[in-house]
């Protein structure tokens, strides 16, 4: 009987979602190694790497984002606009790799400072500014081309065509970068002070401002970290496909979103792990892998699957929030009676 109390006080803990999410990988993977041989091989699960480090890369702004209470629409559009004007900075205007990337870069990281500004000073939702946000970028697209541009920059294509070898194994460069990107965001939300600033601006702003943290600054930071990120994953994912074009990644703010929150952050801010991102979209590539695997369903069972995840999790998500606030109202109700009367 002692079993039912400590799952009770499991249950309402923030970090209980991580734990499912984890369970949940182990589970899916089990079960692909039942039904299908070599599903759990070494380089099956590199590809898993291989096929969404674009997606991880987004999905580590986005954590940002989600930590701080906030929500950003515009990294799908931020991505194919990069594609768009990479490939139109090589092949029409013949600049240097390196230089179209710095700038690219940069304009995604000013982007997301522009937004997370607006959002901030101007006491806007985050929700109607990032949709915005996702509606010009996705427009300025088709103002450089209603058609696919092919990037044929011999930089482009050797990052596209390379292969990292560990034996008989393999990933691309673009997973090197992605995983590098998680290190440098562990290290930014654990280790420094504007990683606890976004803690606490998710945990409660006005608290965070009564503190005298820099709220403004750091929304600010945390917007054009996203579109960074959102930059970055439209350079990786122009190495993937070798084309700039404005139908690129729709709906991949969705999958970024459902990435963060499967791997356990609350979409309350305050509570999560950059770390359990990379478990969330592990699950959206097993869940690809799987129906892959199968060979007769549809792609667009894909999304199904992750909507219905989606939703599971942030029922639970809720649930575990309430579970909160009860025992909490529980212990100072208890505390108040427990107290000596005054006179």
């Amino acid at each position: 009987m002692s079993a039912i109390p400590f799952l009770r006080r499991a249950s309402a803990a923030p970090w209980f979602t991580s734990l499912v999410t984890v369970a949940l990988l182990v589970i899916m993977l089990l079960a692909g190694a039942a039904g299908y041989d070599g599903f759990l091989s070494p380089q099956v699960m590199l590809n898993l790497l291989i096929d969404n480090s674009f997606l991880l890369v987004v999905a580590i702004g986005m954590t940002f984002v989600i930590l701080s209470g906030g929500i950003d629409l515009s990294v799908g559009s931020v991505l194919a606009l990069t594609t768009m004007l990479s490939a139109w900075m090589l092949q029409s205007w013949h600049w240097n790799p390196i230089l179209v990337i710095a700038i690219v870069l940069g304009l995604g990281a000013a982007f997301g400072a522009a937004m997370g500004a607006l959002i901030h000073y101007f006491k806007l939702q985050a929700f109607i500014v990032t949709l915005a946000g996702m509606f010009l970028a996705r427009g300025l697209c088709y103002l450089i081309s209603i058609n696919s541009i092919t990037i044929d920059d011999p930089l482009f294509t050797a990052m596209s065509q390379t292969r990292i070898e560990f034996g008989e194994l393999f990933v691309s460069p673009s997973v090197v970068i992605a995983v590098a990107m998680l290190a440098v965001a562990i290290w930014l939300a654990h280790c420094t002070r504007f990683g606890r600033a976004v803690y606490a601006i998710g945990g409660n702003e006005q608290s965070a401002m009564l503190m005298g943290l820099p709220v403004g600054r750091t929304k600010v930071l945390i917007y054009a970290f996203s579109g960074f990120c959102a930059a970055l994953g439209g350079v990786l994912f122009s190495f993937y496909m070798l084309s700039g074009y404005g139908l690129h990644a729709q709906g991949a703010e969705l999958d970024a979103i459902a990435a963060v929150v499967i791997g356990g952050t609350l979409l309350t801010g305050g509570y999560g792990y950059v770390a359990g991102t990379l478990t969330g979209v592990l699950i959206l590539g097993v869940i690809q892998t799987l129906i892959a695997f199968d060979g007769t369903l549809s792609s667009w069972w894909t999304k199904i699957f992750i909507g219905a995840l989606l939703f599971i999790f942030c029922v639970a998500q809720r649930v575990i929030s309430l579970g909160a606030a009860r025992a909490k109202s529980a212990s100072a109700a208890k505390a108040a009676k427990a107290a000596p009367a005054l006179g």
